[in-house]
């Protein structure tokens, strides 16, 4: 999926091919990075390789589920040459298990993820945290994401990028894909893919004059940790509503928090995400903005 030419646009389908990783020795996996976007950038997703890591730990831990997933991004990923993910087991109990996933590329250590695996058990007490009650995907408004089977939609925003676009440091997004993974472990890699999308873009809506159009060119910005539990079973018909809310930015690093429920009200997962969002650095700018971090 690294060189095939004939692979010009993202979709779904190659997006769930992505996350298969693949075996490689005792507690080893590999797997690709995909292509370039349409805006040519060279760097990796950091929730791609968070959902294969996902996958990965569902492999080794058969007969648990994933529920929970901690990521600390040090280093860019690069489009290009696999990575590995080495599987670090610190328990594996009847229960609950836990590992640390290490992810290098090219021998160099990029990621570090931890993750809690668990048995599902019968409910003690219940409660969830409700849907936003917020505009339908109907009247909210499309926002260009390019990715075939995909759809994104913003409640009361037309342009995620824009400096332009003022409001509250909040963003509800409807997200609808064509396929629904029936696995779990896929419907949870999918689910957290599109936890780190849009926090920094939520942040910056609260500041005239600063979007995540500028990202990359006049001002540097990553994802640099994603956190994501999952609640429920990972199962959903139709759309997806991402609640984005950034608590606090300061300090070259901002603060979101999330959840994500169902058309129907379910809460499926709960999200938090740090960002860099610093002025670009003269020595940044030797550096061709397809692969800045």
């Amino acid at each position: 999926m690294t060189t095939d030419s004939e692979q010009a646009q993202w979709s779904v389908e190659s997006l769930l091919e992505l996350f298969e990783v693949r075996a490689d020795g005792a507690d080893r996996f590999t797997a690709d990075t995909g292509i370039a976007g349409q805006d040519e950038r060279q760097v990796v997703e950091g929730t791609q390789v968070l959902a294969q890591v996902i996958v990965a730990v569902a492999h080794r831990f058969q007969g648990k589920s994933v529920r929970s997933a901690y990521a600390v991004f040090s280093r860019a990923v690069a489009v290009g040459p696999p990575i590995e993910l080495g599987i670090d087991v610190v328990h594996e109990g009847r229960s609950t298990a836990t590992a640390v996933v290490g992810v290098r590329q090219n021998g160099r250590r990029c990621l570090s993820v931890t993750v809690l695996a668990d048995v599902p058990t019968g409910d003690v007490i219940r409660h969830h945290l409700p849907r936003p009650d917020v505009a339908a995907p109907a009247d909210a408004n499309v926002s260009e994401m390019p990715m075939i089977g995909r759809e994104l939609r913003v409640v009361d925003v037309l342009d995620v990028n824009s400096p332009d676009e003022v409001g509250p440091p909040e963003l509800h997004a409807w997200l609808r894909y064509d396929i629904i993974p029936t696995r779990d472990e896929l419907a949870k890699a999918l689910v957290a893919y599109f936890t780190g999308h849009l926090g920094i873009s939520t942040t910056m809506r609260a500041h005239r004059g600063i979007g995540t159009s500028q990202a990359h060119l006049t001002v540097s910005t990553a994802p640099m940790t994603i956190a994501v539990a999952f609640h429920e079973p990972v199962r959903w018909d139709g759309w997806l509503l991402y609640t984005h809310e950034s608590t606090q930015v300061g300090a070259g690093m901002s603060y979101v928090r999330g959840t994500v429920h169902t058309e129907a009200g379910e809460l499926l997962a709960s999200f938090a995400q740090e960002a860099l969002i610093r002025p670009l650095r003269t020595s940044d700018t030797v550096i061709d903005a397809r692969s800045r971090l």
